[in-house]
Formats: structure tokens, sequence, C-alpha cells
């Protein structure tokens, strides 16, 4: 079932900024593919998009396992035998802690789902990628970027730090082949990673005065995606009412 519309992949695509993202490019006639863990909300984020009347569906995928990951492979190749926007968003941020309170495991798992995850799913499906000479966009964190230093988020920090040069490395090795990859590096923005967190608070440390919607983030990527950002590649974005330059 192959097709003229854009295909769109967008991980972690079940809450937050990832589903943000999934609307957009739904809202603009694309088919959207949804990857992520939680069977019920990339149902429910499904049903939203097919409410707005363009093609969707939801694959539940661990993005961690190699196996699941051929098996997105194999049904993408199948049915459209192409991606023209890969949109690595999953994402996790634990707890801060002093580096002597930081568990191994806790270290390995932001690791494993912040930059391992973005690289098996760019080595499983980059071929569809390059079949339509498609974008690649990943979605780091201000806390990755060079200029900004803050807390102690060492496990998440370093992550996102690995994800910005990734993406930088991949941009330039992949430019001759006609595939764009850029960076988008949100800043505070209001998801389910705040948890009970007071907004308020963490609005004072923002010099445009609020903190993001995932909407935000999600127009950036957008444009990415655009022929208008043809001529964008190796990008890193901060997308953060000017929090980077604090």
């Amino acid at each position: 079932m192959y097709t003229d519309k854009r295909v769109i992949v967008v991980t972690g695509a079940t809450a937050g900024i990832g589903e943000a993202i999934s609307l957009e490019f739904a809202d603009k006639n694309s088919v959207v593919v949804l990857l992520g863990r939680n069977e019920h909300k990339g149902n429910c984020v499904k049903e939203k998009i097919l409410g707005l009347g363009p093609q969707a569906e939801f694959i539940k995928t661990d993005v961690t396992s190699e196996e699941q990951l051929t098996n997105v492979y194999d049904i993408l190749a199948d049915r459209y035998g192409k991606i023209d926007v890969l949109v690595n968003n999953a994402g996790i941020m634990l707890e801060s802690k002093e580096l002597e309170r930081l568990p191994k495991e806790e270290w390995e798992k932001t690791f494993d789902v912040n930059i391992k995850a973005a690289y098996m799913v760019i080595s499983h499906l980059k071929e569809l990628v390059f079949n339509v000479k498609g974008t690649i966009i990943n979605i780091g964190s201000v806390a990755g970027m060079h200029s900004y230093v803050a807390g102690r988020s060492y496990a998440y920090s370093a992550s996102k730090a690995a994800l910005i040069q990734f993406s930088r490395q991949m941009a330039l090795n992949y430019a001759s082949e006609g595939v764009r990859v850029n960076c988008v590096c949100p800043g505070i923005i209001d998801t389910d990673i705040l948890g009970n967190r007071n907004r308020d608070e963490y609005a004072k440390r923002v010099p445009i005065g609020y903190i993001g919607a995932p909407s935000d983030i999600a127009k950036v990527v957008y444009f990415l995606a655009s022929s208008e950002a043809s001529y964008i590649t190796g990008a890193v974005i901060p997308v953060d009412g000017g929090v980077s330059l604090n």
C-alpha cells in the first residue's frame, strides 16, 4: 500500500512532544506512523489524528529492542516503501542526583533510551529514509548544549550531548546522499517530565517569561522537515525561550 503522501515516523509518539509533533504533521495531511510502548495512549493519539482526516497507525514498539525495530522495518517497507521524515523523540529524564547517589542502572537506562535507541532506530530504518532522500530530526535538549550547564542531571545532559554530536556527524556524512539531519533542543516544556514541579517557579528561569508548550517544538520540527528548510542540515536549534542564554 504505497502512497504519494509524506510518511512521517515519530518515536515516543504517545504523549507530550511526540504527540504534538504527530498532530502537527497530521494537520498537514501526512501519513503518520506512531511508535511507542503505551498501547492505550498510542491508540488515543491515533484516533485524534484520524479525526483530522489523514491516515495514521500505531505500532507498539520498544525502541531499545532490536527485534521490535526489525518488525517495524518490515511493516513500513511492505506498506510504504519509504520514510520521508523520521523523528527520534523517545527519551527519558530520571531524577537528578549527585554522582555518588546515581545508580549505574539509571545511568545505563538513560543512555539506552536517549542515545542508543536513536542509533538503533536510524540504523534499522535509514534505508527507507534514503529511498526518498528524506530527513531525520532528533529531539535533543538544551541540557546537552555546550552553552548551557545547570543542575545535576549528569546522565540526561551527557546523553543529550551525545545525541547532538551524533546528529551533526550524520548530517555531515549523509549530506552527499541528499538526506538532511537536524537536532531540535527543547528547553523547559510543559510535559509529564515536569511532573508536579511548580510551573511558576520554572517560568522564572525563562527569559521570555513562561515555559513552552509541546506545540512550540512541533512547529519547529515541521519547518525543518519542509522544503523551506531544504538548505538546513547539521543545525542544533534551541527552542527554549532563551533559557540557554543564561
